[in-house]
């Protein structure tokens, strides 16, 4: 049995294919209208070669609804896959994220968190999911990022800093998708990654905050394949941590939220793909 303690180095996946599957379950939906119409149309071109469609009513009545929706309606209008309340799937590791937690947070974008082992082999440790709370990103960042188009703000170093620091509710759910993970194998990376950021952002000083976070993921709970982890940061930088469902503690650190959230929207995020789709769905919550 392969165990995820050290020696680990960190590694940043690239090249993933797209993130949202929408464009494939579209393009069937429209061929299959297509293909629909055109049996409709031979049907009809049949039947009227042996008896006109006025002695076939409900030929004549169905023939009549299929063009005339059609013609009041673009071919996929009815079948588009664009409902923002649809699941979205990590493509690489299938897992399945929800498009909004409570009322307000809503999917920015998924992500994988890669880790290599001797520098030999990577595996896919979780996928994520990062959440943010519209109304507050455009209260507290649309008059300064407003007027900003997403490409503008693309790996734009303000826009992702205002992100960070100010009091936005924001969520990283994270899905575990490595079957041999053990929960000392949790605590032990996030020792590492959440401590090197904690001195990046606030000096060496802060192992007594590192360690009340870290002792928030006891032996005792077990995160088989699938299991869910919440890192949310609430109103006045509150970090609560969830595993299944339940809080496993609380802690108020802006200090710490801000080092948790630059794992995965910071300048050396886990997935430099998944950090782009978040700051394009930010920029789109700004225009609405």
């Amino acid at each position: 049995m392969v165990s995820l303690r050290f020696p680990f180095s960190f590694s940043q996946p690239s090249g993933h294919p797209p993130r949202y599957r929408n464009s494939r379950p579209c393009s069937v939906a429209k061929v299959a209208v297509v293909a629909v119409a055109a049996a409709a149309g031979a049907t009809a071109a049949y039947a009227s070669s042996q008896n006109p469609i006025s002695q076939h009513p409900f030929l004549h009545n169905a023939l009549n609804f299929l063009f005339s929706s059609a013609n009041s309606l673009p071919l996929w209008g009815s079948l588009s896959l664009a409902d923002s309340s649809q699941p979205v799937t990590e493509p690489r590791t299938g897992a399945s994220f929800p498009s909004a937690l409570g009322d307000s947070q809503k999917l920015c974008g998924v992500g994988i968190r890669k880790k290599s082992i001797l520098g030999l082999k990577n595996i896919d440790v979780y996928a994520f999911g990062v959440y943010a709370d519209d109304n507050d990103i455009k209260k507290l960042l649309a008059e300064k990022y407003g007027k900003f188009s997403g490409s503008e703000l693309k790996g734009k170093k303000d826009f992702i800093e205002d992100l960070m620091e100010n009091d936005i509710c924001v969520t990283v759910r994270l899905q575990i998708v490595y079957g041999k993970l053990s929960i000392r194998s949790v605590r032990s990376a996030f020792e590492e990654s959440v401590g090197s950021r904690l001195q990046k952002f606030g000096g060496s000083d802060n192992k007594e905050l590192l360690q009340r976070f870290t002792s928030q993921f006891k032996d005792e709970y077990k995160i088989p394949r699938g299991s869910v982890i919440h890192l949310s940061r609430d109103r006045d930088h509150v970090l609560r941590t969830s595993i299944e469902g339940e809080e496993v503690g609380s802690i108020q650190s802006k200090l710490l939220c801000r080092s948790i959230l630059d794992l995965y929207i910071g300048e050396e995020p886990f997935d430099k793909k998944a950090k782009e789709d978040v700051e394009l769905k930010l920029a789109s919550y700004l225009q609405k």
